[in-house]
């Protein structure tokens, strides 16, 4: 599991008092862009390029300015031929749950810009993170 601590900002506000809910998808995918390079390595020319093809969230808590910050956690749930899906959550700091998601990551060829199949390697790390996972 990957954990990230982000700082609730003022631009995240919307009219109600609290974080609009098109943010929480920020706060994920900055949970997740970091869960990949760890596991797959830095997203770059040579390296491995993926995709979100899907993400499914449930709101479980508003979070307002005075929560401050998050706690964004992104762990695999499991490994497909050409797909990765993963669980995520976004906690406060004590704790209370305010989101759970669950994503599809896909990995691209960045020359074609279509899916591939994962390579052994990207197989071989992955399988590594479920049993530490």
């Amino acid at each position: 599991m990957h954990e990230v601590r982000l700082q609730i900002r003022w631009r995240d506000m919307d009219a109600y008092g609290h974080v609009n809910n098109a943010v929480y998808l920020t706060y994920l995918e900055e949970a997740r862009d970091a869960w990949v390079q760890r596991v797959l390595g830095p997203v770059s020319e040579d390296t491995w390029h993926f995709v979100l093809a899907r993400v499914a969230i449930d709101y479980r808590r508003e979070l307002k300015q005075e929560d401050r910050e998050v706690l964004v956690r992104c762990r695999l749930d499991s490994i497909g031929r050409s797909s990765i899906r993963t669980r995520e959550e976004i906690r406060t700091l004590d704790g209370t749950l305010s989101a759970e998601a669950a994503s599809v990551i896909v990995p691209r060829d960045p020359d074609t810009g279509r899916s591939r199949p994962l390579t052994e390697a990207e197989r071989a790390a992955l399988e590594r993170e479920l049993l530490e996972g």
